[in-house]
């Protein structure tokens, strides 16, 4: 009920659902959707998962066998650059960090690696338009026993400080930018950085596209609502096993040198 709570979790429930823009849910993932919103078992679930865990919501949502946690993860972020593109200049996905090379970064879990990336990179958002600023999207799973904290809040300050433990020395003194981790819940929550950058997101929008920024801002927690109740069906729903799949059809190559009859001259 805590989860439900949330700002923004709730936004699927308060549209119409228009198929139109994308708004509709069929039956039984408007049932799932109520199962996930009242902690509910929902019908006709696997007893065992194809990684062979017990199947259970909470290890669904986490299980990355089948991708879809990275899925859901992708969403957020092609979302959130989409958005940054009709306010921003120079917006990138999954922008590659300058290498290190004589600087020294302070604690052991800072990202030092050749080939780090980040998921969004754009121009202009915090401050002045070539002011550069890196945005880095992790979606967490509430019921996993490690983010059951006392309290919610808790939870979301844990994982924005492990991204700044990561990263946010190494954009101040190597990239000269800014860097803002956006924590999100599997169920539609925000962290308190993440509110934050759509909050502004909301206001550069309201501007451009001259809306109230009331209604921006209930359109962007719409959307993230129905990305996030979208991929945590899919996580529940999804195949997971190779089982019924198609049979993986041999290289075209092959097929077109060794089966077709050439033509004649």
């Amino acid at each position: 009920m805590i989860l439900s709570q949330e700002k923004g979790a709730s936004n699927w429930l308060t549209v119409l659902p228009v198929e139109e823009f994308g708004l509709a849910l069929h039956k039984g993932a408007f049932r799932d959707a109520l199962a996930l919103r009242y902690g509910w078992q929902p019908n006709g679930t696997p007893i065992t998962c194809a990684c062979g865990t017990n199947f259970r919501v909470e290890h669904a949502l986490s299980c990355a066998k089948g991708g879809y946690p990275s899925i859901r993860h992708n969403e957020i972020r092609d979302f959130t650059a989409n958005l940054m593109s009709e306010v921003c200049h120079n917006v990138a996905i999954e922008p590659h960090l300058q290498p290190i090379a004589g600087e020294i970064l302070s604690g052991a879990s800072a990202n030092t690696q050749d080939g780090a990336r980040l998921d969004v990179a754009a121009d202009g958002f915090w401050g002045s338009r070539f002011e550069r600023a890196f945005f880095d999207v992790r979606v967490f799973n509430p019921y996993a026993p490690s983010n059951r904290q006392p309290q919610l809040s808790t939870t979301y300050r844990k994982h924005e400080n492990i991204k700044k433990r990561a990263y946010d020395q190494r954009i101040r003194d190597v990239e000269n930018s800014t860097f803002t981790p956006l924590i999100l819940s599997s169920t539609g929550g925000l962290g308190r950085t993440a509110t934050s950058t759509y909050k502004r997101l909301a206001s550069l929008l309201s501007t451009k596209w001259d809306q109230p920024y009331s209604t921006t801002m209930g359109w962007i927690r719409c959307r993230l609502s129905f990305s996030l109740l979208r991929s945590a069906i899919m996580c529940i729903r999804g195949a997971r096993s190779s089982q019924g799949h198609a049979t993986r059809q041999p290289p075209i190559d092959l097929v077109t040198s060794e089966s077709l009859v050439p033509p004649h001259p």
